[in-house]
């Protein structure tokens, strides 16, 4: 269940800018207005979990959630450019409809055609794992936000024969070997080996989890992963940029247990602090014919990092990336130009920290949450 709603102190309406058929989501209602549930089962101790939630009693259309565009307009994303760039997501089991699922979603959304390539986790374009309809939601959810947030990219799926953290480890080993320079991972859990997620030339991206304050798992937590966490998309009419964002209440983010980069200068971690960026995390469409039937819309970390991971295409700058540090040493001038700043929610109780809540200005515009902000353009990336 979506926790932390009623902390707003304004009721948070979203609602689609593309199309007029499209309806408001209202949140004031809390969490019987807006029930999901996890689509993956199980725990994270030892083993990945999946970090996207199904959205309940929701309407199954394109329409119910931000589209392909949207998102475009919403962070005003140079889309054009990317062509030539590969994007690869690291998932867990099969999703066997994941090709055709990618094509409607494309065709749904007004894109051309795009390009998905499927691996197992030897690198073999057969083969592949068992089938899981739950690890099948995360599956689609990746290669369509990742294709969202750059539309001209190869995208490339290696599925992992499990979500035990060797055969994690063996996909991302395998997408090194074919050449992969842009890596996410919507999933985190104890367990994971940090020398997988830390090679030089290579940008990593791991949501932060949908456990609020203090859910910061690896492989987020590595210092040379950029932790995403997530926001509430909502159209703003009255404001320059048409669009505003507040703390998702369930990102996870806050003071981790890895040690701290020593490009983080925050005061009141002496560990790895997360997240270091943001974006939407809420009420997004996806199409998913294999358990849920076709058009949903879903919440969660899930839906940021590929997204995020795809606009890391688009800038076209994957080689030169070390995880979030250059998220921490933009100017203040960089980040009027190239960050939305998230001013104002919270994920967790941390005594007004900004470790846990957005607008203090503790330490300049960064909070917990959502890391620096979201993505103005691609300049931050």
């Amino acid at each position: 269940m979506l926790a932390g709603c009623s902390s707003l102190q304004q009721p948070v309406v979203l609602r689609q800018a593309q199309d007029d058929i499209r309806q408001p989501f209202d949140f004031a209602q809390g969490d019987k207005a807006h029930a999901d549930r996890a689509a993956c089962g199980g725990g994270r101790v030892g083993q990945a979990q999946c970090d996207v939630l199904t959205e309940t009693n929701q309407v199954h259309s394109m329409y119910a959630g931000w589209g392909a565009k949207d998102l475009e307009r919403a962070y005003d994303l140079p889309v054009a450019k990317g062509r030539g760039q590969n994007v690869y997501v690291i998932d867990a089991y099969d999703n066997p409809n994941v090709e055709s699922d990618f094509a409607t979603y494309r065709k749904a959304m007004g894109l051309p055609r795009g390009k998905l390539k499927k691996y197992n986790q030897n690198g073999q374009m057969s083969n592949y794992p068992s089938g899981s309809s739950e690890w099948g939601v995360e599956i689609d959810l990746d290669v369509e936000m990742a294709s969202a947030g750059c539309p001209k990219c190869t995208i490339d799926l290696v599925e992992a024969n499990s979500n035990q953290w060797s055969d994690i480890e063996a996909a991302i080993n395998e997408a090194l070997k074919l050449g992969a320079t842009i890596i996410s991972s919507s999933y985190g859990g104890t367990g994971v080996k940090e020398r997988v997620y830390n090679h030089k030339g290579v940008t990593y991206l791991a949501s932060s989890t949908d456990d609020g304050y203090g859910g910061v798992y690896p492989p987020a937590s590595f210092r040379r992963v950029i932790a995403v966490g997530g926001t509430f998309l909502n159209a703003d009419g009255g404001s320059k940029r048409g669009y505003s964002e507040v703390v998702w209440p369930d990102s996870g983010g806050g003071c981790s247990s890895e040690p701290k980069p020593k490009w983080q200068k925050d005061p009141d971690c002496k560990y790895r602090t997360a997240n270091d960026v943001g974006a939407v995390a809420v009420n997004v469409a996806e199409y998913d014919s294999y358990d849920e039937g076709g058009w949903i819309t879903v919440d969660g970390g899930g839906v940021s990092s590929p997204l995020v991971a795809g606009m890391v295409g688009v800038a076209g700058n994957s080689t030169k990336q070390d995880g979030g540090e250059m998220l921490w040493t933009l100017s203040k001038a960089d980040q009027k130009r190239d960050i939305y700043p998230v001013t104002s929610g919270s994920d967790g109780q941390c005594g007004g920290e900004y470790l846990c809540t957005a607008g203090t200005m503790q330490f300049g515009i960064y909070s917990g949450p959502t890391g620096w902000g979201t993505p103005h353009g691609v300049g931050a990336l």
